[in-house]
């Protein structure tokens, strides 16, 4: 009878510590952690939370990879007398094909800063460009010049958008600048692009090619401005660009014969506020 009291004593003790377990487990589910709280009973520490998801359903991480700074990049990230070609407002069918043409003829890797419904129509050109190793940039969904005077949720959209439009022609490419168009760059803006893995992204060199003033007007800027800094501005859209085409055909052997070398704009390091 004693060993049988002892036996019914601990089966009590042990049903009274399971429905204590079993409450505690329920007030914890109540205030959201259940999960954790689970993970953390049976591996003593608890799961790591899945990363959030965009709003729009993209479902891409909001938390990039790689944290990037919101300070505006113009540097080069091979330093010395690298430059930077960035390339803007494509990808065109008729001109984006040509520049890609001569980057190769010359061994130059350059960004390209492109709109997002334009990716959207021609992703095999975006699949193009990355897969000769350039390097893919936001330019928004619509080139709104004025959007630093427009609410931060539009600034948002325009950017994110665009960001995923690009992805998904690139096949999941990541998209590693944000280029404000006309340089329309807001403190909000940056954060924005910079929380989703992509550096905002200046430039010291603009060609005015969108001017079309002509081909070797073009060139005399790049070879007047250099001295301003390494990132050079072309574009692929937005117009007629055969004279940026021409350009950009002599510009890249003229700066070789100057010593220069091509990189990419730096990512991670830190520049210019």
């Amino acid at each position: 009878m004693r060993r049988m009291g002892k036996y019914t004593a601990h089966v009590a003790v042990l049903a009274s510590a399971v429905g204590i377990s079993l409450a505690a487990w329920g007030a914890t589910a109540l205030v959201g952690g259940g999960d954790d709280a689970l993970a953390a009973g049976a591996g003593g520490a608890a799961a790591p939370k899945a990363p959030a998801q965009r709003a729009d359903g993209a479902g891409r991480p909001e938390q990039p990879t790689a944290r990037v700074p919101v300070g505006i990049a113009h540097a080069a990230e091979a330093g010395g007398r690298a430059v930077n070609i960035t390339i803007d407002d494509g990808p065109d069918p008729r001109w984006t094909p040509q520049m890609l043409d001569i980057l190769k003829e010359n061994g130059v890797k350059a960004v390209f800063c492109m709109i997002g419904p334009q990716a959207k129509r021609h992703p095999d050109l975006v699949k193009r460009v990355v897969a000769e190793g350039h390097r893919l940039c936001d330019h928004t969904m619509t080139h709104d010049t004025a959007m630093d005077r427009k609410p931060v949720a539009y600034q948002e959209r325009q950017i994110l958008d665009a960001r995923r439009m690009i992805e998904e022609a690139a096949g999941g490419v990541e998209v590693q600048y944000y280029r404000a168009p006309g340089g329309a760059f807001t403190p909000d803006s940056r954060k924005i692009a910079a929380a989703a893995g992509m550096r905002p992204l200046g430039w010291n060199v603009d060609t005015k090619d969108f001017e079309r003033p002509g081909a070797a007007a073009i060139v005399r800027t790049v070879k007047n401005e250099l001295p301003n800094g390494p990132t050079i501005l072309f574009h692929d859209g937005g117009g007629d660009r055969s004279q940026s085409v021409t350009a950009l055909r002599e510009v890249l052997p003229w700066l070789k014969e100057q010593g220069r070398t091509f990189s990419f704009p730096v990512r991670t390091a830190p520049d210019t506020p």
